[in-house]
């Protein structure tokens, strides 16, 4: 959606796939740069301020660019003959909460889409935005057109939701680091939702999890091969992530390594060892809107314990700031120090389930490295490390290399 004459593509897309009897309903996001242009405008104008405190106009203003893309792709659609109807998220109606900037879909009404699909429409809604119980548009965070559109195949029971992005499907890493990725043909719902919980930016996890819960088929593609390509070509290129597990799945022990830049390690220092405390730190942070990820709490010593967790980048300082001026004063802690610069990285794959010695093999790599590991996190089909940020895509390298995600599948 980044130009007119992209814009023009993407409707000769959607028309092809029309013209040979689909029902489509299309999710488009913003024209390119345009969110990050609207919200500098914002920071311009409150520089000094939080984004929360401002949090509903920000809403009201990054839902714009959205809604300019879909009424363009609706012009488009009808300059090809197709009949099209574009539809902002408050007029479907798409509810959700009212955690501005980060909001969560409640519920869907479709009914005024089906009806515009029964009489042969494109229905056209804005991704990354909702309406609250107030009325006032809210927005998913950033990616959000991808939860959109899952959630809306979910409500309309769709046969498979396509998402068009500018990859041609999923890799086993980001290609811009391992030059040597491999794209995956079939990915399952696990994997998926741990690479995209871990840091793998082909999907927002969001979109994942909604997939999950109602089993709505996914298909990654790329938005910039030929809009004329044969229909039946297209339906099978990509990335199909799958709910059922195929024979070939158990080949691959390791899937895939997902990484994340934006991670930030928050350590409360000399905290009592006694039952609630956990509870008192991170229940603060959750009321704040605030996520937490990999969570350590150290062996206690003289009745004081250590307790570390990661947060997203972006809310590091808020929560530093939270930690030092309501949590310590009320714990009795020692001190709460951070750390802006690190990393995790994680080795993903259902084969893990039946395969000893992954981890301590992702560690020796690691080790011969010269890599400190800070934190581990582990589940049933992944393990991650929490690093130093420097040495981020050296431990990517490293760990592709050794579990042969360079080679192609037998």
């Amino acid at each position: 959606m980044g130009s007119p004459e992209r814009i023009r593509n993407v409707a000769k897309r959607v028309a092809k796939w029309a013209r040979a009897g689909h029902q489509m309903v299309v999710v488009p996001s913003a024209m390119s740069g345009e969110t990050n242009r609207l919200l500098g405008l914002a920071k311009e104008l409150a520089p000094t301020k939080p984004d929360d405190a401002y949090g509903r106009e920000l809403d009201a203003l990054a839902a714009t660019g959205e809604q300019a893309s879909s009424a363009l792709l609706a012009i488009a659609l009808q300059a090809e003959g197709m009949p099209a109807v574009s539809y902002a998220g408050w007029q479907v109606t798409i509810k959700t909460n009212n955690a501005y900037t980060k909001a969560r879909i409640e519920s869907i009404d479709d009914e005024r889409v089906r009806a515009d699909l029964d009489a042969g429409k494109v229905v056209i809604i804005t991704g990354f935005q909702g309406m609250d119980d107030g009325g006032n548009v809210t927005t998913l965070g950033r990616g959000g057109s991808d939860t959109s559109a899952v959630a809306i195949a979910a409500a309309l029971k769709a046969h498979e939701c396509l998402i068009y992005t500018d990859v041609d499907g999923v890799y086993t890493t980001d290609p811009r680091v391992v030059p040597e990725a491999r794209r995956l043909k079939t990915v399952s719902f696990e994997e998926m939702l741990e690479m995209a919980s871990m840091g793998s930016k082909v999907l927002q996890i969001r979109s994942v999890e909604f997939a999950g819960k109602y089993k709505v088929p996914l298909r990654v593609l790329s938005s910039f091969t030929d809009w004329n390509i044969d229909i039946n070509e297209e339906a099978k290129s990509g990335t199909l992530i799958s709910f059922e597990e195929d024979e070939n799945m158990e080949q691959a022990i390791v899937s895939g390594i997902a990484f994340n830049r934006d991670e930030a390690k928050i350590s409360v220092l000399g905290v009592p060892d006694t039952p609630g405390i956990a509870y008192q730190i991170l229940g603060a942070v959750a009321d704040a809107n605030i996520e937490v990820d990999v969570i350590i709490q150290n062996i206690s010593k003289d009745g004081k314990t250590d307790f570390s967790f990661t947060v997203h980048r972006n809310d590091y300082a808020k929560v530093m700031d939270l930690l030092n001026t309501k949590v310590l004063p009320a714990l009795g802690a020692q001190e709460v120090v951070g750390d802006a610069k690190i990393c995790k990285v994680s080795i993903v794959g259902i084969g893990m389930r039946s395969h000893v010695g992954i981890a301590s093999k992702m560690f020796r790599v690691l080790s011969e490295e010269g890599i400190n590991i800070q934190m581990i996190s582990t589940s049933e089909i992944k393990t991650s490390v929490v690093i130093d940020e420097k040495y981020m895509e050296l431990a990517v390298r490293a760990l592709h290399k050794a579990f042969d995600l360079d080679q192609p599948i037998a």
